[in-house]
């Protein structure tokens, strides 16, 4: 039956909204650069690794907040590959501690809190020799994220590590590290096994194995 020219504008009107929908957009791209206006700021708790503040605010879009946030340093997280096996499944390093706060021993990438004022990459480096013994001859950034940003304002860095070089670990004194060296491939099956439960471990071996598999296929 053919269509009416009542049904074929509506169809025309559907298909622009359509194609407007698909298109990029930067209305709104003035808030997403907007931050809340601080009215005050109080200390509530500081220890070595963090310190909480109860901060009153305007966010943006005008209403009036009392929000208390873990104030960090930063960390860093250390993907660390050994390819010289292979550079489609390279060998990682990945260690094992317990968590008080998760109550249960996990299995992590290397990764510590920034000093004040130390920069990323030097930080990186540090805590991959201290808790492995491993230097690197190669760093680069894969991925900044925040861990949990509801509360906390700690963001992570994540490096790629590679050309290692074995040495003595010299871990803290609260550090007791077991690190082992564990293919890409069997890593990702410990993943959908649920054997991975840490946040920083997912999310970095995940990316890197997309950018991967995107690398694979060009």
């Amino acid at each position: 039956m053919p269509k009416t020219a009542k049904a074929k504008k509506a169809a025309g009107k559907s298909k622009a909204a359509k194609r407007q929908a698909a298109k990029p957009t930067t209305q709104g791209a003035e808030l997403i650069s907007e931050k809340a206006q601080l009215l005050s700021s109080e200390i509530v708790y500081e220890g070595p690794l963090f310190r909480v503040r109860h901060d009153k605010i305007i966010e943006p879009g005008g209403r009036q907040r009392e929000r208390d946030v873990i104030r960090h340093n930063g960390s860093v997280v250390i993907l660390a590959l050994d390819k010289s096996s292979s550079k489609k499944d390279p060998w990682i390093v990945i260690e094992r501690q317990y968590r008080h706060a998760a109550n249960q021993y996990l299995w992590e990438l290397p990764a510590g809190k920034l000093d004040a004022g130390e920069e990323p990459v030097a930080g990186a480096q540090r805590e991959l020799e201290e808790e492995t013994g491993y230097r690197a001859k190669k760093w680069s950034p894969l991925v900044e994220y925040y861990a949990s940003p509801g509360f906390l304002g700690e963001t992570m860095i994540v490096f790629l590590a590679e050309g290692l070089v074995a040495g003595d670990a010299h871990p803290e004194e609260d550090e007791h590290i077991e690190f082992r060296l564990v293919k890409l491939s069997d890593l990702i099956k410990m993943i959908d096994k649920g054997a991975i439960k840490d946040g920083k471990t997912l999310t970095s071996i995940l990316f890197y194995a997309r950018k991967l598999a995107q690398k694979k296929k060009k």
